[in-house]
């Protein structure tokens, strides 16, 4: 075996730039040099065997100048070199110079200095020959009553792997250990000791652990979670011990250690789905979400019981558990917070969906009173979307929320009150006999409203739900209010010309007034520069939208009075009444148009929202029917099949979910009968904490690889020739946040190559974390080298670097084999993601790094392409299906994904079918790519690029 094959247990990091000393020169140091330099001498030594070279002539003169001394960190450095060092002759006899070794180890296993005996203790733990070991075996048993329990838990550690390697040598070990377990007082012994019988002999855990299972909660933690793992192995394997043991798990989830408590909840679950159990293991993870200030755990915990929900029968217990749950959102953390809202949505039952919108209308409130802050506004948003599906799910509700909610339109922030409206929007049009309520909320809180869009909002939702002739006149009453006095530009000239203070006309030049084109007035003074804060405060909201320059407002605004006009003329039969209303809003409308033309706004009006004005003033002068029906039923209509569509595709959504939770049996799938099973399928489930074990050690296999070799063997890259000196190949495993190279280098020559290292560099975001250190390699022999590269972000990688070696005994300088790059692909790391149409539009404007992939592909059909992009770039298709659905020549959806490091990316395909070459031409277009980072983008489109082409398998 090659050193590098060896089971190496002490890994020491050596300076590549020493200088190797020569054996003469260590060996005078070791037989005469002082402590220190004896020290020193020793160290290089073990580096240097290390390295592959032997030094067998300083083997005696350690053995006689160095072992005798009862310096610490001497005796520290000798343990190291026992392991390292060759024990046997060529031929694999034990050397005559270990039996001095062995004597030496048997004085220090009965030295009065308890650090000395436990520090050999664990090095025994690491030896190998068993001729070594047996001398020492009294004094190994010795040391098991020895006062201190270091040296106890190290002697149970000792006996462990010695029985385990060596039954021979200590056939009694486990009666021995469970004597000793027995009248043990210390915890960390008895959880060694206890271990040690789980893996040895699990019989007589068991009945040490029947005798004391009364006492289990009075235990150590770390003894508490031995004992959970021994007791889910034994269910795990015969089931019918579950009822012995289940009690005894119950016990524990009152420990007052977290990891206990845990892990025993777990335990619980797999052991029992018995309500009872399922309740009392969601109440002790909920307890954990609370008491535990790690988000990190938090958001751990968290989706252990988003896995209990998962199942049919446990999603009923959970359900009453939701006020639990929900008290979870005391929680700053935004991320725990979005996770527990999911949660308690996904449970939420015609049951306690009234105590549910009690919480949540109090966080509601409870955000309106922090000090502004980004999570505060987002916070909001969450809450608002899940009342906002609360009421749709549960209608009897929304009477309770609209009131509450309404009161955010008036906020600053934007995204809130968006949300709030289209929640009003959708409710209103639902619920006929909310109606009253929400256009008697919705006039009261009109005039604070503060940003233009929320205003558009309201301002349609008036206009098309205000059928009463009291509504309409309060509507126009708010519109003139928010307004001001009307002709506007007359009404500002005049402020223009008569709000100059007495004191300021001294110093003013005189205001001289100047006609346009046009006819209207603007005015130019010296001062008209100082004084606009004042009037800009003073303005009624929709007057300053118009000033601002904001006319998609004015365009509304002519829709909702044209609306309501025609409303109030169909219901008020007095001639006079109808045309003074009419011409009330059809002044309103040409003062508008008016303000627009003039010179006063920040922005001159658009022709589109001329022309929308326009119209709106010839459907009022002339009335006609058809103009009527399209503004008062059609709009409606419209909204109503949106919100239709809206909630199929909800609805298809939830039952996909449902589809896939529910397990489905075959009609030709076995039945298992648990009396007729035989013992060793029992165990065919898997096993929790194995699966745990190679979670945490990176060796989890990806769901969807169907054969986890084959997918093993794709990710393999060939890093040099065959015909090189020195061949490597390199497996390329992913994990979150780190990626492994576990390289195999392989000497092809008949040379002892020295000092092999493997040299790796990173371009990217990527961050080598440590230098694979030398090794030395024997004629065709072969060895593997593991490399740790840290990712920052998602952006396309590239590792490379070389191999430089010396070979025995050449003069020559460093020979060296450049590598192959390795290409890390940016699909580990990016997952299918969805968000809301508002916050699609947001990122996009925000983000700076757009990429433009021309479509070139041989696809001929547009569906087929969109598909092709989604599977290859792992990214998800925002635009619903009816909306791809049919052929028309062209296309256009939106991509989304986020990272595992939370970054977002966008992307906008905008694709035709150039019918007019023909049936087989292929698709053209281009693709946008948005992101944050500038390596985002580019990746994702060569990414693109790369995979545009489908191939024929």
């Amino acid at each position: 075996m090659t050193a590098a094959e060896n089971v190496c247990y002490t890994l020491i990091n050596v300076t590549s730039d020493s200088e190797p000393p020569s054996e003469v020169s260590l060996k005078t140091d070791l037989e005469k040099g002082e402590i220190k330099a004896k020290t020193e001498a020793l160290k290089k030594v073990i580096i240097m065997i290390l390295n592959g070279e032997k030094l067998p002539g300083l083997l005696m003169t350690i053995i006689r100048f160095v072992l005798p001394l009862q310096d610490h960190t001497i005796k520290k450095l000798l343990l190291v070199f026992w392991e390292i060092v060759p024990k046997t002759t060529p031929d694999g006899k034990l050397l005559q110079e270990m039996i001095l070794v062995c004597d030496a180890y048997r004085k220090d296993l009965q030295h009065p200095n308890e650090f000395i005996r436990g520090s050999t203790l664990r090095f025994l733990c690491k030896l190998k020959e068993s001729e070594l070991l047996e001398p020492l075996m009294p004094a190994i048993r010795a040391c098991l009553e020895h006062r201190h329990s270091y040296v106890r838990r190290n002697a149970v550690l000792a006996i462990y792997t010695i029985y385990r390697n060596f039954e021979h040598l200590i056939p009694d070990a486990p009666e021995l250990i469970h004597d000793f377990l027995v009248n043990e007082k210390d915890a960390s012994c008895k959880r060694n000791a206890f271990m040690m019988l789980i893996h040895a002999d699990q019989d007589r855990a068991l009945d040490y652990l029947s005798t004391c299972i009364d006492q289990v909660h009075t235990f150590g933690d770390i003894l508490q979670l031995v004992i959970v793992e021994l007791i889910y192995k034994v269910c795990h394997a015969n089931p019918s011990e579950r009822a012995r043991f289940i009690r005894c798990i119950y016990n524990l989830l009152q420990s007052s250690s977290p990891a206990v408590k845990y892990e025993a909840a777990g335990t619980l679950v797999t052991l029992s789905s018995a309500p009872t159990a399922i309740k009392a293991a969601a109440q002790c993870y909920i307890d954990l979400i609370i008491k535990e200030s790690d988000n990190n755990v938090k958001l751990i915990v968290l989706d252990r019981l988003i896995e209990l929900k998962e199942h049919p029968t446990h999603e009923r217990v959970l359900q009453d558990l939701v006020m639990d749950i929900l008290r979870v959102l005391s929680t700053p953390d935004l991320e725990v917070r979005k996770k527990t809202l999911q949660l308690a949505l996904d449970l939420v039952s015609s049951r306690n969906v009234e105590e549910l919108v009690i919480v949540l209308k109090k966080e509601v409130i409870k955000t309106n009173n922090v000090t502004e802050h980004e999570d505060t506004d987002k916070y909001r948003q969450l809450l608002v979307r899940t009342l906002h599906s609360c009421s749709v799910r549960f209608p009897d509700m929304a009477a309770n929320v609209i009131p509450v909610l309404m009161e955010f339109l008036s906020d600053t922030n934007e995204a809130a009150a968006a949300d709030v409206l289209e929640f009003v929007r959708e409710a209103i049009q639902r619920f006929d006999n909310l109606r009253p309520l929400v256009i008697e909320k919705m006039l009261e809180v009109f005039h604070a409203i503060k940003t233009v869009k929320i205003y558009r909002g309201a301002l349609w939702i008036l206009g098309e739900y205000c059928s009463t002739k009291e509504d309409i006149q309060s509507v126009m009453t708010e519109v003139r209010r928010s307004l001001g006095e009307i002709p506007i530009v007359d009404n500002e000239i005049k402020k223009e010309t008569g709000e100059v203070k007495p004191e300021d006309e001294v110093s003013a030049a005189p205001a001289q007034k100047l006609v346009t084109e046009m006819g209207t007035y603007v005015t130019q003074s010296a001062l008209s520069s100082n004084r606009p804060s004042k009037k800009e405060e003073d303005r009624p909201p929709l007057r300053g939208f118009l000033m601002d320059g904001d006319f998609y407002v004015a365009a509304s605004l002519a829709t909702t009075l044209t609306k309501v006009a025609l409303r109030y003329v169909a219901i008020v039969q007095d001639k006079k009444k109808q045309n003074s209303f009419v011409a009330e809003a059809m002044l309103i409308m040409v003062t508008v148009l008016h303000l627009g033309k003039s010179s006063l706004p920040k922005k001159p009006i658009t022709d589109d929202d001329v022309d929308r004005i326009s119209l709106c003033l010839k459907v009022l002068s002339e009335c006609s029917p058809l103009m009527n029906d399209i503004f008062n039923k059609e709009c409606r209509k419209s909204l109503s099949h949106m919100l239709t569509v809206r909630l199929e595709e909800e609805k298809l959504s939830q039952k996909k979910e449902s589809e896939k939770r529910n397990v489905t049996v075959q009609a030709d799938d076995p039945i298992s009968f648990m009396q007729l099973t035989a013992k060793n399928e029992m165990t065919s489930k898997e096993d929790q904490f194995q699966l745990s074990l190679l979670a945490a050690m990176g060796n989890t296999q990806r769901k969807e690889a169907a054969d986890p070799l084959a997918s093993k063997l794709n990710k393999v890259t060939q890093l040099t020739g065959f015909s090189d000196p020195v061949y490597a190949e390199a497996y390329v495993h992913v994990n979150q946040y780190d990626i492994v190279l576990d390289v195999l280098v392989v000497n092809q020559t008949s040379d002892t190559l020295q000092n092999c290292t493997l040299e790796l560099a990173t371009l990217g975001d990527l961050k080598l974390v440590e230098k694979p250190s030398p090794l030395t390699l024997a004629p065709h022999d072969f060895a593997n080298i593991k490399a740790n590269v840290k990712v920052a972000s998602t952006e396309n990688g590239i590792i490379f670097g070389n191999i430089v070696y010396d070979v025995s005994g050449a003069a020559s300088d460093r020979n060296c084999v450049v590598l192959s790059d390795i290409h890390i692909d940016i699909m580990d790391y990016i997952q299918p993601a969805s968000c809301t149409d508002a916050e699609f539009r947001q990122m996009w404007a925000e983000f700076e790094w757009e990429n433009k992939v021309t479509v070139n592909t041989n696809i001929t059909d547009l569906n087929d392409y969109l598909q092709h992009i989604l599977k290859s770039t792992n990214m998800k298709c925002l635009t619903p299906e009816k909306a791809l659905s049919g052929f028309c020549g062209f296309m256009a959806a939106n991509l989304y994904a986020r990272s595992i490091f939370g970054e977002d990316a966008l992307a906008n395909v905008s694709i035709e079918k150039p019918i007019h070459l023909g049936p087989d031409a292929p698709v053209n277009g281009h693709i946008r790519i948005r992101a944050k980072s500038q390596g985002m983008a580019l990746s994702l489109g060569d990414k693109i690029n790369l995979s545009q082409k489908k191939t024929n398998v």
